[in-house]
């Protein structure tokens, strides 16, 4: 082989080889930013604070001592374990937090949905929830199943403004704990499925998240029965999951606080969406500051530090977690120090009852 040959061969496989790595998807292209700016991350936040959006789902019979020692990284003080389940399974998490880790969890007990409108289906469900509570139960903690999932008894879609479950709602607001609630889910996963979906990524990585504009019910009138649920009982205090979806509209978030004021919000997997507007997000901060909670949703230590750079720090164009969530970057929102304390802990100590408020600040 001459030269000239290896020659023409090492070029064609050079173009081959470029050509290769450019034919990339767009799951696949996840650039380093080569922007230089100030900013670190932040591994434990400013204030002790309390997740009300945690899950444990093995409480009963968990070794938690892992899960505290990660706590501890964090500067989290207490976790509101929702997954408390109910009846005998409660009784056992309590035991388990009593004799290890008191005062650093709290659980939130559950309610089956399924088969409302039987015969003695609401009096055996109050019943319960009052023994939950009197064992422990700080609040009820309602599944999206419920508006999704949940069928009465005749085999319909369970509403969650049925009026057959209104005794639920007022016996918690007699018995003072709060209802968190997640409803439904982000509304792109109910818009055509294209390239202007901004979920797009994430619908295409996990295509059973996607469904259709009416399946079981359109996104809207979802969104409407938890409003008119809130709206019927005043007197109950609810926590909003994740904005009530409409962190990425905090403009007509702001309507519905002014609106329901028994309505709160948490701000369980939506970081993506406050840190991508930091200007509008703190000012809506600051004039919600009483109604906003902090929340993480899944158990991963390691995706904490994004909530806490987005909510402490000045930080420009730092990246986000999970792609599939946000492709965007993350910019800090600057929160003043008596906003993060409300954020963190202070409102979650006066929604939340019977918390231990000797390791907060005032």
């Amino acid at each position: 082989m001459t030269i000239k040959h290896y020659l023409l061969i090492v070029s064609i496989l050079a173009v081959k080889f470029i050509s290769f790595a450019q034919d990339i998807s767009f799951e696949d292209y996840n650039p380093t930013s080569t922007l230089v700016v100030p900013g670190e991350v932040i591994n434990k936040a400013k204030f002790p604070f309390i997740d009300v959006h945690g899950h444990q789902y093995n409480m009963p019979n968990q070794d938690l001592t892992p899960v505290v020692a990660a706590m501890d990284t964090l500067n989290m003080q207490i976790m509101v374990n929702l997954s408390g389940r109910t009846g005998r399974d409660l009784e056992k998490s309590m035991a388990n937090i009593d004799a290890n880790f008191p005062n650093r969890f709290v659980v939130f007990c559950n309610i089956d949905f399924e088969g409302a409108g039987a015969e003695g289906w609401i009096e055996e469900k109050v019943a319960q929830l009052k023994e939950d509570v009197k064992h422990g139960a700080r609040g009820l903690k309602v599944y999206k199943s419920l508006g999704l999932y949940n069928k009465d008894v005749d085999g319909k879609r369970l509403t969650i403004d049925d009026k057959r479950l209104d005794p639920i709602w007022k016996t918690c607001g007699a018995l003072g704990i709060p209802v968190l609630i997640h409803a439904a889910d982000p509304k792109p996963f109910w818009d055509e499925f294209n390239g202007d979906n901004e979920r797009w990524l994430e619908l295409k990585t996990r295509p059973r998240r996607k469904r259709g504009a009416n399946n079981p019910a359109p996104w809207e009138q979802i969104i409407q029965e938890q409003h008119n649920m809130f709206k019927a009982h005043p007197n109950t205090t609810f926590i909003n999951a994740h904005m009530g979806w409409f962190a990425n509209d905090l403009e007509q978030l702001g309507r519905l606080l002014d609106k329901m004021p028994n309505m709160n919000v948490g701000i369980g997997a939506i970081i993506a969406e406050l840190g991508r507007q930091p200007r509008f997000a703190k000012a809506f901060f600051i004039k919600y500051q009483d109604r906003i909670l902090f929340g993480k949703d899944s158990w991963k230590p390691e995706e904490f530090p994004t909530y806490f750079r987005v909510l402490e720090s000045d930080d420009e164009y730092f990246p986000y977690h999970k792609k599939y969530h946000a492709f965007w970057p993350m910019y800090g929102l600057d929160l003043p120090d008596d906003v993060l304390k409300k954020v963190y802990y202070k409102n979650a100590l006066r929604i939340v009852p019977g918390l231990d408020k000797s390791k907060f600040p005032n």
